[in-house]
């Protein structure tokens, strides 16, 4: 049941992948159509941490570079945890949702939106994100959001060029993901196998929950000859999980088998090559817009049309 559901996954993923190729986006030009009076923003959009040496290193780093990139357009943030947002609210320090976000820009005047989220796949919170945004399209004159962390192919060669910067001679470098109970659990494994392609054959993906999980993975890792194994997070910041899960209980279950773990606390965030294309996902939406597939059924079934391959 498992490989039917990666086998699901994975369709879907290649399907998603296909969207910077052609139907999935339009060109459009967003500082093309807009007016003397109005205003743009980017809301960067952050599960978000209590814990402040990460927040600094990661969320606070890409919000600048973002800002210093985007000079034109007011940047903003917002959190997309609840429970982060209340305990940050206990230390007077505020964060807003993404709607409340967007309702700040709306009473200020901005007319023209990226919203550009931080999250690794395409899954549920990506979902709520868009069907948030879509309740509120109507308050702006253009309101797009970006594409998660791993979205295209060219996204899944760059991060794992990236993360291939880790050494792993010797050694088995294990990227610890949050991962996700639907079908797009599958991203993870395609990671993994980019990784593999890429020549980074001792580099292995898994997750805390879904698959792939680490149980899924020792025999690899065994395979590989290392005696030696660097846990690393595959999450934007290195707070609860990375700090207590990826050090704590992965950390524990790899040594019970035999290997000699370490551990590298440091958050995707950190990474210039994971900025980079969360910065190049903002570069592309101010240039395209995303089409709706109803819309698109609808001009299929006009009488006459005739479907052309490359839709």
């Amino acid at each position: 049941m498992m490989k039917t559901y990666l086998w699901m996954g994975m369709l879907m993923v290649m399907s998603i992948c296909k969207a910077h190729e052609g139907r999935n986006f339009v060109h459009s030009d967003m500082l093309k159509t807009m007016s003397a009076n109005d205003k743009a923003a980017i809301v960067m959009v952050y599960f978000g941490t209590t814990h402040d040496d990460t927040r600094t290193l990661t969320i606070d780093r890409l919000t600048a570079q973002v800002q210093e990139t985007f000079p034109d357009f007011k940047v903003r943030e917002a959190y997309t945890s609840r429970t982060v947002i209340q305990r940050l609210a206990k230390r007077d320090i505020a964060k807003k949702t993404p709607l409340e976000e967007l309702d700040w820009l709306k009473r200020h005047g901005y007319t023209h939106v990226i919203v550009q989220p931080t999250t690794l796949i395409e899954g549920v919170e990506m979902e709520a994100l868009r069907r948030e945004v879509a309740g509120v399209s109507g308050d702006f004159k253009d309101i797009r959001v970006g594409t998660p962390l791993l979205y295209t192919p060219e996204d899944y060669r760059a991060v794992a060029a990236t993360l291939g910067t880790v050494p792993s001679e010797g050694r088995a470098v294990v990227w610890v993901g949050h991962g996700t109970y639907i079908p797009a659990t599958a991203q993870y494994a395609m990671l993994g196998d980019v990784m593999n392609v890429e020549g980074h054959e001792h580099h292995f993906v898994v997750t805390l929950e879904g698959y792939p999980m680490l149980s899924d993975t020792e025999a690899r890792i065994g395979k590989s000859g290392a005696e030696r194994v660097v846990l690393c997070p595959l999450m934007f910041v290195a707070g609860d999980h990375a700090k207590n899960d990826i050090a704590g209980e992965i950390k524990e279950q790899l040594e019970a088998k035999g290997f000699q773990v370490e551990t590298i606390l440091k958050g995707l965030g950190e990474y210039e090559g994971i900025r980079a294309v969360f910065i190049d996902h903002i570069r592309f939406s101010l240039h395209h817009k995303m089409t709706d597939i109803v819309e698109r059924k609808k001009v299929y079934a006009t009488p006459g049309y005739e479907y052309r391959h490359d839709e």
